[in-house]
């Protein structure tokens, strides 16, 4: 009898549509069975590995539909013992109410003390064995959600980024390394190739609570560095260095293999799936291993043959999804978030009428003021503002510092923020432009919400909110440097360095709208309601600081 390895995961969600996506043990048609319906897919097999996306159909508009899973006749979910609400699919609804959740930045470790415990270290042997990470954001969110109605939880949960960890494994992972190879030899205990990712993702996702939220709340995604490796593509010194190094192709294969597989697949929607051209041939082929290798391969060495970018609507809302990391050009002269053909993809997608206008990337647009200006004369000096030999020393200070956001791709930071300079001033609508602008990013392991000015004129308010991250907390020196940025003086020091190698300040300003950011594990949510928009921010607190509860930090009305 097949099992289920992972899943079922419920993924895109629309007015009549939705996806469930699952992993299994081996061969077998699964079948997704609702309100007297039943819909199937066949599996398919990449390496060892068994998948399916299944296509629901014929759903009501703001309906609710509770669903099971069969393989091959045999119904597998909900489990024997299941001791959670139902799963369930909710489809998109007239009525302009949406609840987004989102973060990112969240290590696979125990949830058990004492890696629930306050942050810091339990033992010298360092690494994630002798860490604390204090409580996981997602896990108290599913807890808080099975006390509530539905009514109150989210219709999509956004993950903005560093889903697994390939650089810093958990425990168990380690464990299964060691038992395939000798891990005193190159990458170490890092994750090697696409069985090694396929562990990871069962580890960032079987834990039960985490299993039954990804099944009853649809997700999107998209990923960041730690999810292939820490300052991927930060620059082109830093690909040669990595293609350099002989374990480095199985592992860049095995992370477009597993991401294609386990996060984009489900970011498409039905119709998008069907149109595919490499999602038909690896259904088709005799060897899809085959297939999807040689696409991975090539999706690492040209940027222009693969889209990671999409977008979702929500009735009235728009969700654009950038891609801020695989499909960067790294030319020194020419360096650039996106290449050409993707901004004209993007700028076609910000042109229409919407209530609310969301841009999801993993990297903040804006970063506090002294780090943006910091990164701005970074990328300049590494071009050569100041000579070859500081070129050098940018470079090595640049991989250092991880000094690679928006800000260090000084091109791509104008032409994205022109282009929501021009929805702001509704040149990109034919009717009413959206009653809020919303950048939702991660990476950064601090959250806070930032109002951005572009002068006179706008009729969108503008706003950059990061929720990072969702468990893996700073440390106190890398929370006092980053905080750093936020201050006058750090932002005097970086307008300094920015104008000593010619780089001029951006035609905006930005401000936090509380006192200061903030680095505990936490979420947030953004409620709409027709033209209204609120921002919630919520963190956990450590084990030893009282019950999983999740703590109101902001809430700020946003329009």
């Amino acid at each position: 009898m097949p099992n289920l390895v992972l899943g079922p995961m419920l993924r895109y969600v629309g007015p009549s549509e939705a996806t469930v996506w699952v992993e299994t043990d081996t061969p077998c048609e699964v079948k997704v069975l609702l309100d007297g319906s039943s819909h199937r897919a066949p599996t398919f097999a990449v390496e060892s590995h068994h998948y399916a996306i299944v296509r629901v159909t014929a759903l009501e508009p703001g309906s609710s539909y509770e669903y099971a899973v069969k393989l091959d006749g045999e119904e597998v979910w909900p489990e024997m013992g299941y001791d959670f609400p139902a799963p369930t699919i909710r489809t998109n609804g007239p009525d302009g109410k949406l609840t987004v959740t989102f973060g990112s930045c969240r290590v696979s470790i125990p949830h058990e003390p004492p890696y629930t415990l306050r942050r810091g270290r339990f033992s010298p042997s360092g690494g994630v064995r002798g860490r604390r990470f204090e409580r996981d954001a997602l896990q108290i969110l599913a807890l808080k959600m099975g006390s509530e109605p539905r009514e109150r939880w989210p219709d999509a949960l956004v993950l903005l980024g560093d889903q697994i960890y390939a650089d810093e494994v958990s425990m168990r992972c380690r464990e299964f390394i060691r038992s395939r190879r000798d891990p005193k030899e190159p990458p170490g205990e890092e994750v090697a190739d696409f069985e090694e990712y396929t562990r990871l993702y069962w580890e960032s996702w079987q834990d039960p609570l985490i299993r039954w939220l990804l099944s009853t709340v649809p997700s999107v995604m998209i990923f960041d560095d730690h999810d292939v490796h820490d300052d991927w593509n930060i620059s082109e010194t830093w690909v040669r260095k990595m293609r350099s190094k002989f374990w480095w192709e199985e592992r860049i294969v095995g992370a477009f293999m597993s991401y294609w597989i386990y996060q984009h697949l489900g970011n498409l929607s039905p119709e998008q799936l069907e149109e595919d051209d490499l999602f038909r041939r690896v259904r088709e082929a005799k060897d899809p291993t085959r297939v999807l290798r040689e696409f991975a391969y090539q999706a690492d060495r040209n940027v222009a043959l693969t889209r990671w970018c999409y977008h979702r609507d929500f009735g009235r809302v728009r969700l654009l999804m950038i891609d801020s990391r695989a499909e960067r050009v790294l030319e020194e002269g020419n360096r650039s978030m996106l290449d050409d053909e993707e901004w004209a993809w993007i700028e076609d997608k910000v042109t229409g009428d919407f209530d609310h206008f969301l841009v999801g990337a993993s990297l903040p647009l804006f970063l506090s003021p002294g780090l943006h200006h910091l990164e701005a004369a970074s990328e300049a000096v590494c071009r050569g503002a100041w000579g070859c030999f500081a070129a050098r020393l940018g470079e090595s200070i640049r991989q250092t510092l991880d000094l690679e956001h928006w800000a260090a791709f000084h091109d791509s930071f104008e032409n994205l923020v022109e282009l929501l300079r021009s929805v702001a001033f509704g040149e990109r609508s034919e009717g009413e432009p959206p009653a809020s602008i919303v950048v939702l990013s991660g990476d950064v392991h601090h959250g806070y919400l930032a109002e951005i000015s572009f002068g006179n004129g706008a009729q969108s308010p503008l706003y950059q909110t990061s929720g990072s991250p969702l468990r893996n907390p700073l440390s106190l020196p890398e929370r006092i440097s980053l905080g750093a940025g936020w201050t006058k003086l750090g932002e005097l020091v970086g307008k300094t360095l920015a104008r000593l190698a010619g780089v001029e300040e951006p035609p905006l300003r930005w401000r936090l709208m509380h006192e200061k950011p903030w680095f505990d594990n936490h979420l947030s949510t953004l409620e709409l309601r027709g033209r209204q928009a609120t921002l919630k921010v919520e963190k956990t607190i450590p084990e030893d600081a009282g019950e999983a509860q999740l703590y109101t930090l902001l809430e700020q009305r946003l329009a």
